[in-house]
């Protein structure tokens, strides 16, 4: 008998596909970016990718943080908290030391001051630790620590035309609860209002147009609840681990507060790529063997998900290999 394949080697198929297969292309860089790499004598990466790929885990195997290099989950579990708390202000993170979406926040805010004020201007690190200064209704934190159109708000508050914001993932979360085996379960984040020259001047802002552009759930025999995301862009070896983890937890999330049993996770992947100045680390950890998945335990107690606490995620028996570290592109832009 054949024995059944660890599902991490789904990923790492994956990045030995991009290596192997993928199409080499430019990225687009400010001219600020360009002139840091020249000063650094760097030539700027470039991304190598596929296109159209998808990987799967059930969630009755394990839960899928990956093993072969140790991931920050803390990070993946504040980050997804503030999704759901409906947030767009990043000063929930810097509060709590997770700097995921830093740069996003601080560029909007570098910008303005370059092209109004400079003698105002801040480094990334001291406009990040006057965030964390500021109380939370400052005036500063309110308008340069809001990324505006970012997931939670997508998910939580959409902006509708008449005003209204639509709590998609509520409508979903009461749907589930109702008529579980309905089709319409889907959570969108792309909304052209707020993305490149199709949005308004006055809703355009400097945070990239959304990644992971659309989520559904559907129920399967045994009350099995799924989720299938559809990530547009997908940076495999810095982001994906997050992504992988943070829908994964999103489903264990949702199948408690609804009473249905979880079931598979499906990633789904438009661009598929890996950046230039990872590749040496990408073949470090298509050298390292999957070791078992952790398992994680929700507070039962909990019945909604608003009331999800850090506190109420217990992660057990995570053994991964070392970090590997490396540095993200910064293209500057979108």
């Amino acid at each position: 008998m054949t024995e059944k394949k660890h599902p991490e080697w789904q990923y790492l198929d994956l990045l030995q596909d991009i290596l192997d297969n993928g199409s080499n292309k430019q990225l687009f860089f400010t001219s600020e970016i360009l002139a840091q790499y020249k000063e650094k004598g760097e030539e700027p990466p470039y991304i190598r990718s596929v296109f159209g790929r998808q990987i799967r885990f059930n969630l009755q195997e394990g839960f899928p943080l990956l093993t072969t290099k140790k991931v920050f989950y803390r990070g993946i579990f504040e980050e997804l908290l503030w999704f759901l708390s409906g947030s767009s202000n990043i000063k929930y993170l810097v509060d709590r030391d997770v700097h995921i979406w830093d740069e996003w926040a601080w560029k909007r805010y570098h910008k303005h001051c370059l092209e109004n004020n400079p003698a105002n201007d801040l480094s990334q690190a001291d406009f990040i630790a006057k965030l964390k200064t500021e109380k939370e209704n400052s005036e500063f934190v309110q308008k340069w620590g809001d990324l505006i159109t970012i997931y939670g708000r997508m998910w939580r508050r959409w902006p509708a035309s008449d005003g209204r914001e639509i709590d998609q993932l509520g409508w979903v979360i009461d749907g589930l609860k109702d008529k579980p085996f309905r089709k319409s379960y889907v959570v969108s984040a792309w909304n052209p209002d707020f993305i490149y020259a199709m949005a308004s001047e006055k809703n355009r802002s400097e945070v990239p147009p959304f990644c992971h552009t659309t989520y559904q759930f559907a129920v399967t025999e045994g009350n099995r609840l799924n989720l299938g995301l559809y990530q547009r862009s997908a940076d495999i070896f810095l982001g994906v681990p997050f992504n992988i983890a943070s829908y994964a937890l999103l489903l264990l999330m949702v199948a408690q507060v609804t009473g249905l049993e979880p079931g598979e996770f499906v990633h789904t992947f438009g661009d598929a790529h890996s950046y230039s100045n990872h590749f040496d680390q990408v073949k470090e950890q298509l050298n390292r063997e999957p070791r078992p998945f952790p398992t994680v335990k929700l507070d039962k107690n909990i019945k909604n998900i608003d009331d999800f606490k850090l506190e109420s995620i217990k992660l057990e028996g995570y053994n991964p290999h070392p970090a590997i570290k490396a540095e993200i592109a910064n293209i500057g832009g979108y």
